[in-house]
């Protein structure tokens, strides 16, 4: 029985304007995304590689729906995924209660009581190993584990079945690190979830991820599972990018 795809990425290709000149002339408009092809099967953790300026950043606002200027298909198998980002102090609102945070989403969504709500508010916080006393915190008073761990609640609140994780550990220490990949796996397993899991960690991606896709220059130039990946690299960016991380 084939899998159930959660998203199809088909011959995409991103475009930004790059803006007027200082004489008024428009600038030229620049891509991004070359061709780039791949789908997501549910249930499985799918590895995105690649250096700074490679296009990353660039597929995932593409895929969710953030990019306008792109031709080809971004399909969707399920409701639109949502996000955790590297840095969650800066995706947080500093203002709010953590409480107030994750249950805007709800509230946008419509369709729960207030006190549907805030018992899902609960429960939310008790999956990812925190307690109802956080309800009354703000972000700037949890350490940067605790809010990462906010970061991926409010991502999880309205029950996506697709999860893009932007360097969702890079600013955290080892220790801290593992414990985040644990609860992502935990909740993935829980939930039936999937990720576009996007890291410049080699080790971190050998970890926690079923597939791997290589990108350089805007392009796909690899992509296997990751057993097959690590220990026969096809693309001499690939060999590259595996040489720098022993």
């Amino acid at each position: 029985m084939e899998t159930q795809k959660v998203l199809e990425v088909c011959h995409l290709n991103s475009y930004y304007d790059q803006g007027r000149s200082l004489f008024g002339r428009k600038g030229a408009r620049k891509q991004v995304l070359k061709d780039v092809t791949f789908h997501i099967d549910q249930g499985e953790i799918l590895g995105l590689v690649g250096e700074s300026g490679c296009g990353k950043t660039t597929l995932s606002r593409t895929i969710l729906g953030m990019v306008s200027d792109y031709d080809g298909e971004v399909i969707h198998h399920s409701k639109r995924p949502q996000m955790v980002f590297q840095d969650p102090f800066g995706s947080l609102n500093p203002t709010r209660s953590i409480g107030w945070i994750l249950e805007e989403p709800l509230r946008a969504a419509g369709g729960m009581t207030g006190p549907e709500r805030k018992a899902a508010v609960l429960e939310m916080l008790e999956k990812i190993g925190l307690g109802s006393e956080f309800v009354s915190r703000r972000p700037w008073e949890l350490s940067g584990g605790q809010r990462q761990r906010i970061s991926i609640a409010a991502a999880m609140i309205t029950r996506p079945k697709l999860i893009i994780a932007d360097e969702p550990v890079s600013a955290l220490d080892v220790t801290i690190q593992a414990q985040i990949l644990r609860l992502l796996v935990g909740l993935k397993k829980e939930f039936d979830l999937s990720y576009l899991f996007i890291s410049h960690d080699l080790n971190v991606i050998y970890q926690i991820c079923n597939r791997v896709l290589v990108m350089k220059d805007g392009a796909i130039v690899e992509q296997n599972t990751v057993d097959e990946l690590f220990a026969h690299p096809q693309h001499p960016y690939t060999k590259q990018l595996l040489a720098a991380a022993e």
